[in-house]
């Protein structure tokens, strides 16, 4: 069973789509899901997609509803889906509660094809068509022995030019009625309907497995056709467009001038009837400019009655008319007003204009009269200039008729029409004139009488480089008087107007043609689409499939623009547009057309069934010449009519031809002027009204035809096309299932082999693989049967020439090949060299190639081992009794048994981390190394390479040139012990396999191996973790990967030992010491830059981390032996921010111990029984402040203890200098850096400390530059008490009263001395300390006379929280930063609500960023917001980086803002709280676009300002994902 096929549109906000195709198959589902802008609203989608039962009705949309397969709040998952079962069309648009329509497009749905008695499909790329026109098939009972013709030749579907009743200049193109079946082809003896037409397409389906296709002409009708007479208001004519008037008053007088020169009217004048040089053109020119265009002065036409406009405006003067400048807004111009009628001086003055811009200087007469001269003279000014631009129009028109008349009478190239008569005019008339001729000025009268000028109906046409989009016949285009139109003169332009409603008898008759058309055929060409005004196609193209849901509909466009094209594939859902091979001027290019028609490239990679929608070209019907297209022969050679057919025949798509060109018809078979018959079928010909097998090149384009419907129906969608020399070109299609390939070797013949030399040495090829057998082989040949003579009844063909062909032979047996040696390209390459003997022009060869059997057997094998992904490989598989054991088991039975820190080798591991282990990630030459050693390395580049099939890739190349980066993964595997072991011999095994199939193959198969193995891990990696991410939405998913990335055990242990006596402390065999030795998971701040050795584990940023990557994740466990490892290094009351594995940690920050304390109280909260912790046993490294590190063991004390050590330490005032101070340890600190102080202010109960010369917060960025004068000083140092760090202490003592209170908790209080004095202080009295002065402390009011405000003075934003309070330099306590939302998430009873909202919208305002959040105030006078650590220079607040917290965005604190937002949105109502989640929602979404577009699967450290990358900056950072996890939880 083939999994079902889901294709995901991503909708973008404003994003409007009607110019990008997307075509779906029946049975495909397509789903809408919100792209990054549009995430938090309320989006609705709509579509035209009929709803179950109901009928199409393309203006009626129906909403879609939303699905949400977590429930959760986050968007990422959240879609809503359509079903396509039904072909058509489709729109889709989406909107939100602020617009309705904010973006949209179309989907277009292919119809399903049946044949046979059985109804079996007929695949869109198994068509070959044949087309015929109707009118040479004969009387309807002849119609089978001609159109087998067809069958005999291999073809599965025929298209018929219409069938109608043609018009009296008999082109198959213009007809004279629309519902009536062509007389012609009933016979004296029986008349012929609709239903016998039926009744043999029908039979021809069933019996011969054929489809009949016919045209469908919606733009024009046949001059002559007997209801246009009736309808005249179906045409354009000078009652309903009346702008025609100037041209049709121009086509009449051509006419009279043709007359006149036919009569030789103007032989003196030196224009005879017969025109045949460029003297005699000249003359005509000067007479169009002497006589014609003087005589109808269309000018006039455009112009105005100057004496009866001013007279009008004396009268409205001297009334004490003024104008009315509500109408004309001011507008300081005369407005002309067309007369809709289009008279001669018709043309009006907008009477408001006139008198806003001509005010006499009084009212006085002679004031008056001078106001009218004034508008006379402009009046006449702007007659002039009417006057110029229809001499503009006249040049322009003389231009084409001048081109006309080189064309039709003088070009070698034209049909030299020889001198001007009636039936051969000069040009061809724009217009229909039914009454008897008489002299121009009698024509001119009949203008004036609607009851005639309705019958004058503009003639349809083309117009070279015209926007197809645009009508030209309608109002606002010049192009009938400009004479630019290439006129048909027998087909009336139709003229539809904007719905039934303009013209209700042109519309029912056209629905009606539509749908007998639809009810007697399987599809329709669209002729002259391109012209063919789109909403009017739409319509009856919407009746057609109201018959025939499944209708097929082909059309050919000339719009030059592949997204012009796509407009007209997207509103009339045209399947497949038709390509011509005539276009390629040479076989490189008639190769590359198959390329670009169809298929995948051989050695693709299998695309997941769930993917994006990706904008595709239009199915191609791909034809080696069309029935409209010059006749190759004259072109080209007969020569090149089989091989330019093999190449067609190859092409992964639709093909076909046109009858005639089998037969080798040496001329264009014309549609207007060819009234002879085809031949008809008879194996044993005996008339030459007959052909057979030999005529031509029939009996091979039988074989290339059952070859292409055999290429597609088994599946050989890859495509290759080799330009082996300048006139041979081979094409493989290749099955990616069976690995069996077929190459055809054509050798075209553009130029013909009797006048021009081809090289008789042909270039050896080497062919990979096995050739089975010469599927074909075909040359064309001359015959003694004579030359040609057009036969006067039957269209007949060349008789000289037949080909020779053999099929499914031998390779010894062919007359082609001179031999074939089998050589080897390695241990699983075998390729056969073939050198040509008779490959002459107008050849082709066609081999069937398959694996050799060895490989062919592995690669069944392989197949079968990859089932357990995907079930697409079953096909082509075969079992493998003796398997290795390795493989006979499931690869997720072997991953279960993996934990998660297995996981961190098997999947991520950067270099840093891979070399502690004395390897490093695997390197492309010429390219990169990998960003992992981990499978996640190889995902990456390979989820950029295949969708796109870059095979071209280093990373591919790399694969096929050797099996290295097989051998790197397996290796570093089964190095290591237990089951990841396992799995290393599961990958050694698979590759075993795959080192022995072609090395074009292996990067597909080793794609489907890794993403295989791949998804698995992550199904374990999930199954291992809390409800909260097995439940979770993708980005849920994405970020608690996170974890397995930053948490992981290295060769050396990071952490310091834990108690020996706590339970589940997880032990390994040391591969240095081989001592058992503790192996607990540590974090790594970031990668690549803090992953390995000391620089590995930072108190701070483990402790910022925690929750989000450990506890929200279900990993308790490791939780916990991170906090009691960090807890035995406590010393002066502080955890180390640098742990140096605990033997060199620097004690040099004063935030870490707050965020260790707050992740104690996150774990009893979080974790079931979580307070147990509090009696673990804790191994103290140092028990004094001053001791060595501790053997383990030497001293235990329970994890209480230790809070309560850490807390009386602050509250008795902590003071020291660092151990080792100097360079030794920090070679930019000056001396009084590595002072250390953290006490806490007795009135206010705020911790405080640090100094000038240090920076003991997570703004930690010290001066290096000595050039600058920064070296030694910090950028912030943030001395004083710190908000995050006042709001931290303040949960962590709110949480000390509270389990005291619950009897969880020894201590109500800490103990101090002060001057010899033992003192008590109750953590409720510190608790309420805080909570009283915060407030006064740190907001700063909106009121300027706030009296709790210490520095008025440094105030620069009202209405914010101080980002700290009693700073050395009290300016920076004023300065707006991202820290106070901390303070919000952890402590939220510090602040009011309404001041805290105020100052949340402040930051949003302020600070907030793409990914982050502004380190700083964008108005603060040191915000720099680009990070560069390289740069040295004088400027000292951005030398050497120390603006790396200065404005560069951090992405960590957006994930507390975020969370600060929604916590105070639900105390302020539904409202609120909406609005804020779609925020939320918005900037996550650009967070989970960056984790799935980044190779390291993880969001970076900080970035640049407005989100610009920063190459200084970790590409993925522990507490970023993290915080934005956290975020997730919360919603």
């Amino acid at each position: 069973m083939a999994s079902k096929q889901v294709r995901v549109l991503l909708l973008n906000d404003m994003e409007n789509l009607e110019r990008t195709l997307f075509r779906l198959e029946q049975g495909f589902e397509l789903q809408f899901r919100l792209g990054p802008t549009l995430q938090g609203r309320a989006v609705h989608v709509h579509t035209n997609y009929p709803l179950q039962g109901q009928a199409f009705d393309r203006h009626k949309f129906q909403p879609l509803q939303w699905v949400n397969p977590t429930e959760r709040e986050d968007d990422s998952d959240k879609s809503c889906a359509l079903s396509l079962q039904i072909a058509g069309s489709y729109q889709y648009y989406f909107g939100t509660r602020e617009q309705e329509r904010s973006g949209g497009g179309y989907f277009v749905v292919d119809p399903v094809l049946r044949v046979g008695a059985d109804n079996h499909i007929l695949p869109l790329d198994c068509i070959t068509i044949q087309t015929y026109l109707s009118k040479c098939l004969g009387p309807l009972d002849e119609w089978p022995d001609r159109l087998r013709v067809s069958k005999e030749t291999g073809y599965n579907m025929v298209h018929l030019t219409p069938l109608q009743t043609l018009g009296e200049s008999r082109s198959c193109y213009s007809l004279a009625d629309q519902l009536q079946l062509n007389p012609d082809f009933s016979t004296d003896g029986k008349s012929y309907s609709w239903s016998h037409v039926g009744e043999l397409v029908e039979k021809i389906r069933k019996e011969w497995n054929m489809l009949c296709i016919t045209d469908v002409v919606y733009n024009h009708t046949a001059a002559n056709s007997p209801w246009i007479r009736k309808h005249p208001e179906c045409g354009y004519n000078l009652v309903n467009s009346p702008h025609l008037k100037p041209a049709w008053v121009l086509d009449r007088a051509l006419f009279h001038l043709n007359c006149a020169i036919a009569s030789g009217h103007y032989t003196e004048r030196g224009v005879p009837p017969n025109i045949q040089n460029h003297q005699q053109l000249n003359a005509l020119r000067d007479i169009l400019w002497q006589d014609v265009f003087p005589k109808v002065k269309l000018w006039e036409f455009f112009q105005v009655n100057v004496a009866n406009t001013v007279e009008q405006f004396r009268n409205l003067i001297q009334s004490g008319a003024k104008s009315n400048e509500r109408i004309t807004e001011g507008k300081q111009h005369l407005m002309i007003v067309q007369d809709p009628q289009w008279q001669r001086f018709g043309n009006t003055v907008d009477m408001n204009s006139a008198l806003e811009n001509f005010v006499p200087n009084g009212s006085s007469p002679s004031a008056i009269e001078d106001c009218c001269n004034w508008l006379r003279r402009r009046l006449e000014e702007t007659n002039g200039e009417q006057y110029k631009e229809v001499n503009h129009h006249m040049e322009q028109a003389t231009n084409c008729i001048m081109g006309t008349v080189v064309y039709e009478r003088l070009a070698d190239h034209g049909p030299r029409l020889g001198p001007v008569t009636r039936k051969h005019p000069l040009l061809t008339w724009y217009f229909t004139f039914p009454f008897e001729e008489s002299t121009l000025e009698k024509d001119l009268e009949l203008m004036h009488q609607p009851e005639q000028s309705c019958h004058f109906l503009a003639f349809n046409g083309w117009v070279m480089g015209d926007d197809p989009l645009r009508n030209f016949a309608e109002s606002g285009s010049n192009v009938y008087l400009r004479r630019e139109l290439i006129c048909w003169g027998d087909s009336v332009k139709l003229r539809y107007g904007n719905g039934p409603e303009d013209c209700p008898y042109l519309w029912a008759h056209m629905q009606k043609y539509s749908e007998i058309t639809a009810k007697h055929f399987a599809g329709v060409r669209l002729d002259n689409c391109h012209s063919t005004p789109l909403h009017v196609a739409e319509a009856m193209l919407s009746a057609a499939r109201s018959v025939r849901p499944n209708l097929y509909v082909i059309a050919e466009l000339f719009t030059g623009s592949e997204l012009i094209d796509n407009v007209f594939v997207n509103r009339l859902g045209i399947t497949s547009l038709i390509r011509e091979a005539m276009s390629a001027g040479d076989s490189h290019e008639e190769g590359r057309l198959v390329y670009r028609y169809g298929g995948e490239p051989v050695g693709a990679f299998v695309q997941p069934c769930l993917r994006p929608l990706v904008p595709s070209i239009a199915h191609a019907m791909f034809l080696d010449v069309t029935h409209d297209n010059e006749c190759p022969i004259q072109i080209r050679s007969a020569y090149d009519s089989l091989p330019s057919s093999a190449i067609v025949s190859m092409a992964c798509c639709a093909t076909g031809s046109t009858r005639g060109y089998d037969e080798l018809v040496p001329h264009q078979i014309s549609v207007v002027s060819e009234e002879r018959f085809y031949t008809k079928w008879n194996p044993k010909p005996s008339s030459s009204g007959e052909v057979s097998p030999q005529s031509g090149i029939i009996a091979g384009k039988l074989a290339l035809n059952h070859l292409h419907q055999e290429l597609a129906a088994k599946g050989f969608k890859q495509v290759f096309v080799d330009q082996v020399d300048v006139d041979i070109v081979a094409v493989t299609r290749h099955c990616p299932s069976s690995h069996q390939s077929v190459v055809a070797v054509c050798r075209t013949a553009f130029q013909n082999p009797k006048t021009h030399t081809y090289p008789n040495e042909v270039p050896p090829m080497c062919i990979p693989g096995k050739i089975e057998e010469v599927v074909l082989e075909a040359r064309t040949v001359e015959t003694c049967a004579g030359s040609y003579k057009k036969d006067q009844k039957s269209i007949n063909g060349m008789p000289e020439f037949t080909v020779d062909v053999k099929e499914h032979i031998q390779l010894k047996d062919s007359s082609i090949v001179r031999q074939a040696g089998v050589t080897s390209r390695g241990p699983s390459e075998f390729v056969q060299e073939i050198v040509f003997e008779c490959l002459t022009p107008g050849s082709v060869i066609v081999f069937r190639v398959s694996l050799d059997p060895k490989a062919q057997e592995l690669v069944g094998v392989l197949r079968s081992h990859l089932v357990q992904f995907r079930s697409h490989f079953s096909a082509g598989s075969q079992p493998n009794p003796s398997a290795p054991e390795i493989l006979q088991k499931p690869l997720t039975e072997i991953m279960s048994h993996l934990t998660l820190s297995d996981m961190n080798v098997l999947l991520f591991r950067c270099d840093s981390e891979e070399k502690e282990d004395g390897g490093g990630c695997y390197e492309i030459p010429s390219w990169n190394p990998l960003k992992y050693a981990g499978l996640q390395g190889l995902v990456s580049v390979m989820a950029d390479i295949r969708p796109h099939n870059d095979l071209g890739h280093p990373f591919c190349g790399n694969l096929r040139q050797g099996d290295w980066m097989l051998e790197y993964v397996s290796n570093r595997l089964t190095a290591r012990v237990g089951a990841l072991g396992e799995v290393g011999r599961w990958f050694q095994a698979m590759f075993d396999l795959l080192k022995h199939i072609p090395r074009y193959l292996i990067p597909c198969y080793f794609d489907a191996i890794v993403v295989g193995a791949y998804t698995t891990a992550l199904d374990v990696v999930f199954s291992k973790m809390s409800s909260f991410v097995q439940d979770g939405s993708s980005f849920v998913k994405l970020l608690a990967l996170g974890s397995v990335q930053m948490c992981g055990v290295g060769r050396f242990p990071a952490l310091p030992p834990l108690c020996p006596t706590l339970y589940h402390v997880p032990y390994r065999l040391s591969s240095v010491t081989k001592q058992r030795e503790q192996c607990c998971v540590s974090m790594a701040a970031g990668l690549p830059h803090f992953s390995a050795g000391i620089f590995r584990c930072w108190g701070r940023d483990t402790f910022i981390a925690l929750r989000g990557l450990l506890l929200i994740t279900g990993r308790h466990l490791e939780a916990r032996n991170i906090i009691l490892a960090f807890a035995g290094t406590l010393r002066h009351g502080l955890i180390p921010n640098l742990l140096g594995e605990g033997i060199s940690p620097r004690y040099n920050c004063r935030d870490a111990v707050w965020w260790w304390l707050q992740c104690v109280q996150d774990y009893c909260n979080l974790v079931p029984n979580g307070t147990d912790i509090l009696q673990c046993p804790v191994n103290r490294m140092y028990p004094t402040d001053d001791s060595k590190p501790q053997p383990l063991g030497t001293s235990e004390q329970p994890l209480f203890a230790i809070i309560q050590e850490a807390m009386g330490c602050h509250m008795q005032g902590i003071e020291f200098r660092e151990r080792n101070a100097g360079p030794q340890i920090d070679r930019n600190m000056r001396d009084e850096g590595f002072n250390i102080v953290a006490k806490v202010n007795p009135d206010t109960g705020f911790v405080y400390g640090g100094n000038r010369f240090n920076c003991g917060t997570w703004m930690d960025k010290m001066g290096e530059s000595e050039r600058a004068r920064n070296k030694g000083l910090p950028a912030t140092p943030r001395d004083g008490s710190a908000v995050e760090i006042v709001g931290l202490c303040k949960s962590t003592v709110r949480w000390l009263v509270e389990i005291h209170q619950n009897g969880l908790y020894p201590y109500a209080a800490v103990t101090i001395w002060r001057d010899g004095k033992e003192l008590s202080v109750s953590y409720k009295d510190w608790n309420d300390k805080i909570q009283a002065s915060f407030e006064k402390m740190f907001y700063v009011s909106l009121n300027p006379e706030d009296i709790n405000e210490t520095h008025p003075e440094l105030v620069h934003k009202r209405g914010i929280y101080k980002d700290s309070y009693g700073a050395s330099s009290p300016w920076c306590d004023y300065q707006l930063r991202p820290n106070f939302p901390i303070a919000m998430v952890v402590a939220p009873e510090l602040f009011t609500v309404d001041k805290a909202w105020g100052a949340l919208e402040v930051a949003e305002k302020k600070l907030l960023g793409t990914l982050g959040m502004k380190t700083l105030d964008p108005d603060d006078m040191v915000y720099s917001g680009v990070y560069d650590n390289s740069l040295d220079n004088d400027n000292y607040n951005l030398a050497k980086g120390f603006n790396y917290h200065q404005g560069p965005e951090w992405l960590w604190p957006v994930g507390y803002f975020l969370r600060a937002k929604l916590h105070f949105a639900k105390k302020l109502g539904k409202e609120t709280y909406d609005r804020t989640v779609f925020l939320v929602k918005n900037v996550l979404s650009r967070h989970y676009v960056h984790l799935e577009r980044s190779p390291w699967r993880g969001l970076p450290e900080l970035t640049n300002e407005n989100g610009q990358y920063c190459s200084f900056s970790c590409e993925t950072q522990a507490w970023s994902i993290a915080a934005i996890l956290e975020v997730l939880y919360d919603l």
